[in-house]
């Protein structure tokens, strides 16, 4: 068995009742809950848990209730004595991600990607901006898409989730040009998603301004596992190069597919998705099929990787 790389879902993942049943069954599960909720100051495992739903959706709540039930899943592996060779986790992810790496604390992350959900749903005035999801096309005929249409506005690649599934950002015209320009050079599928804003392009740098003033206070500590950043596709350590990454990341593209590779091009052949949802499973089929795709979000899931863990141990 070669190394083992633990990978943290994003936005978009949450959903009512997520990490309730770990919460139920492990006390060190339920703790995680309990310290973000001091830390934020309301019942953030209740939200969780309970919802209601249209509060579990906005922004501001979605990205530190989703931070949380990625550690605590993560706290219930390392009860279980598994620890990851190799870090990385897709956008709000990437915040989950350090706190596995020592780099940052649980309760300092819960409290920043609160206001990063803030700052990010305030940078761009509603309706003004959005995303949308092109399958079955290159990077470079996405990339032609979005320039051609780039006469009408702004319009850029956000993330490069997986060979044919790029996601694009910026002002709404201009992306609504860019889907129809995707369609005409032949794309599967283009359309627009149910976002709040245009995340990871160039339109949210002044969220990105609003966090660096946030990250500059943060006790920032080198990180003890590696860390593929979501800018680069490369290793961070640094406490700086940490900053700088998570700033650039608000309104930069997200290179997952790339930041996989350079997993799996050093040694990792076991990848597990931390947290809640399939979404990054999904993606590896498209990047690494041989790689098995587990899961841990509740009960049945952990399971299911500790019967794989323990055959291949």
């Amino acid at each position: 068995m070669g190394k083992v790389g633990f990978i943290f879902p994003g936005q978009g993942a949450q959903y009512v009742g997520m990490g309730k049943e770990l919460a139920e069954r492990y006390p060190e599960a339920r703790r995680v809950y309990e310290e973000a909720s001091d830390s934020l100051g309301f019942d953030l495992g209740r939200m969780c848990f309970e919802g209601p739903d249209e509060a579990l959706q906005e922004t501001v709540n979605t990205q530190p209730a989703v931070l949380a039930t990625s550690v605590a899943c993560l706290t219930v592996l390392r009860e279980q004595g598994i620890e990851a060779n190799v870090v990385a986790g897709l956008s709000l992810g990437e915040y989950a991600a350090l706190v596995a790496a020592g780099a940052l604390s649980f309760s300092e992350a819960v409290r920043l990607v609160r206001r990063r959900g803030q700052y990010m749903q305030e940078a761009v005035p509603a309706g003004k901006g959005t995303m949308a999801a092109v399958i079955g096309l290159d990077r470079s005929d996405v990339e032609r898409a979005c320039h051609l249409a780039s006469d009408v506005g702004v319009v850029e690649p956000a993330n490069f989730n997986c060979p044919g599934q790029i996601v694009i950002a910026g002002e709404t015209q201009a992306v609504e040009r860019a889907v129809a320009l995707a369609r005409q050079m032949g794309a599967a599928k283009a359309v627009r998603l149910a976002v709040s804003g245009p995340f990871h392009c160039r339109l949210l740098r002044v969220a990105g301004d609003r966090l660096a003033a946030d990250l500059a206070r943060v006790d920032l500590r080198e990180a003890r596992v590696p860390v593929v950043a979501n800018v680069t596709a490369d290793y961070v350590s640094a406490p700086e190069d940490i900053r700088r990454s998570l700033i650039d990341q608000v309104s930069r593209p997200v290179l997952w597919e790339d930041s996989i590779r350079r997993m799996k091009a050093d040694g990792v052949d076991t990848f597990v998705e931390v947290g809640p949802g399939k979404t990054l499973s999904g993606f590896l089929k498209r990047i690494a099929p041989e790689a098995p795709a587990l899961n841990v979000e509740d009960g049945s899931s952990l399971e299911k990787f500790l019967d794989y863990w323990g055959e291949v141990c």
